[in-house]
């Protein structure tokens, strides 16, 4: 018995350990959301699952400690809800990120990205009146244009430099006209019209040289924010994979412990059915 209480001790101080890097992930997309990918709304269901861990492990712990199999009851059942609900976030995580890439461009190293890339529940969530104000607005306050400035001597370095660098999505969706418009390269965000016609796309039209402006009300800007989220979530969803499957194997772990003490409290031998201990056979050999 004894023993039994330690394993399912041990095992529930694991899976708190384990929501450490769960809620770590859900801190980590809140400060992307904070300076680059700009939904804030996102990181919360990986925050709640986390700080859920937490907390039942913590129920299951004490459960353990003073014998207690109520609580040990509710802890297995919380972590099957909570397992439950990490499948579920990790299968939406993948679905809704699950188009759209970014684009090559011909002597760039950089990518372009194209809302027709993109699709679902995620694209109508950021391409919505509602929210991208909001995620406009906090592009535009976190500097991220400004940052992407380089100077050489104090010159603005070339075009062909420029060319060779590797854009994060926002920065090539938000901070530069798309490359079928045909502008002229000035510095990292000033750019004027080419000679001949400007592109069809209608992002052309509204690139603006105003710092305040730039590409912010583009549609390339919107795929770049998608994009940027995809690898974040991406990112958390791998680690999320590994942690589930060591919560698996923990959950059925303590559920055999679980088990075990149960026969013990009612006083059944090991390896020795209920049936058998009611009704023992007369003759043993």
């Amino acid at each position: 018995m004894r023993t039994s209480n330690h394993l399912i001790g041990l095992l529930n101080f694991l899976t708190f350990l384990l929501s450490i890097p769960i809620l770590g992930g859900g801190i980590w997309l809140s400060s992307r959301a904070s300076t680059a990918d700009c939904l804030r709304f996102l990181q919360w269901p990986i925050i709640v699952i986390g700080a859920s861990i937490m907390v039942v492990s913590l129920a299951g712990f004490a459960g353990s400690c003073y014998r207690n199999n109520f609580l040990m009851y509710l802890y297995l059942w919380a972590m099957f809800l909570i397992i439950a609900a990490l499948v579920g976030f990790i299968i939406f995580a993948y679905v809704v990120t699950d188009k759209g890439s970014g684009r090559p461009v011909m002597n760039k190293v950089y990518r372009e990205y194209n809302l027709n890339d993109y699709s679902g529940w995620l694209e109508q969530r950021v391409s919505s009146n509602s929210y991208w104000p909001k995620i406009r607005a906090c592009i535009r306050d976190s500097k991220v244009c400004a940052k992407m400035r380089r100077t050489i001597g104090g010159v603005p370095e070339t075009a062909d430099l420029f060319y060779l660098r590797k854009l994060s999505p926002i920065q090539s969706g938000c901070c530069k006209p798309p490359t079928e418009c045909g502008f002229e390269y000035v510095n990292e965000t000033g750019w004027n019209p080419g000679v001949g016609l400007v592109g069809s796309n209608l992002d052309c039209n509204r690139w603006s040289n105003d710092q305040q402006q730039l590409c912010y009300d583009c549609d390339s800007c919107k795929a770049g924010v998608l994009a940027s989220v995809k690898k974040s979530w991406r990112k958390v969803s791998v680690v999320n994979i590994i942690i589930l499957i060591i919560l698996v194997i923990v959950y059925v772990v303590a559920c055999a412990a679980f088990r075990h003490n149960k026969r013990i409290d009612n006083d059944e031998p090991y390896g020795e059915t209920r049936m058998e201990k009611e009704q023992p056979s007369r003759m043993h050999f």
